[in-house]
């Protein structure tokens, strides 16, 4: 709906992995090994390096914690584009078993499109492998994933809330406000990415108990993705009635 007024209710922008699906790192670890020549077992995460960053940054600290010269891992992103597509393809009967969406998360995005909202998402993950994540989980709709920010347009999460601010503006025609847009995410680092931005931010403990999220002054936890909540939520900090 390009050349929207003013009067849209707001934007959510939505993580993805441990907000609207559980994070399973199996698709990074097999792109990684077979970008690389490694084996599956042999990749190594770097344990602070993984939530809430970007895919190209997570290849390259882990490839070179499994071994791969620095120079080497940097010149390979450019061919884990390719094989992680290879892999999610490959992969969409297994991850449409086994990482369905978390309870709530499909009535919650259709409950905030009934309600007037714009949805998009912010996520670390490539856009090939997010499109295909919410596409096999069925979350795709109601989301306009043309306005989204994937780890494909900076490696630096904090640099894709102007990737979205920017697409939203083309794509609309209007200039967004911030103080109209919420981010939906699960970890510390979506927090501050979505304060940095001037976003409001709404913390779901999927992964870290409410209380530590809380450590990080999000403006609300949830502890589910429960429809009736979200919507309260978001539209109390978009002062959408």
């Amino acid at each position: 709906m390009p050349g929207m007024s003013a009067a849209y209710a707001g934007l959510v922008v939505w993580d993805v992995d441990g907000t609207l699906i559980p994070a399973d790192l199996r698709w990074l670890r097999r792109a990684i090994a077979r970008t690389y020549g490694l084996g599956d077992e042999s990749i190594v995460f770097p344990k602070a390096r993984v939530h809430g960053y970007t895919d190209e940054l997570i290849v390259v600290d882990t490839a070179i914690a499994s071994g791969v010269r620095p120079e080497v891992a940097e010149g390979g992103v450019g061919r884990f584009h390719e094989v992680l597509a290879e892999v999610m393809s490959e992969g969409e009967q297994e991850l449409a078993r086994d990482q369905p969406a978390y309870p709530g998360a499909l009535d919650s995005i259709a409950s905030l499109h009934k309600h007037g909202f714009v949805q998009t998402v912010l996520t670390g993950n490539l856009r090939v492998a997010a499109e295909v994540k919410l596409r096999v989980s069925g979350l795709d709709q109601h989301l306009d994933l043309d306005i989204g920010a994937y780890g494909d347009d900076a490696r630096d999460r904090f640099e894709l809330p102007a990737v979205v601010t920017e697409r939203f503006t083309t794509r609309y025609g209007t200039a967004l406000d911030a103080g109209r847009t919420v981010v939906i995410g699960d970890a510390p680092n979506d927090i501050a990415c979505a304060r940095h931005a001037g976003f409001h931010i709404i913390a779901v403990a999927h992964r870290i108990p409410g209380n530590e999220l809380e450590q990080h002054s999000p403006d609300v936890v949830l502890e589910r993705l429960e429809s009736e909540a979200v919507v309260s939520a978001v539209a109390s900090l978009t002062g959408s009635s």
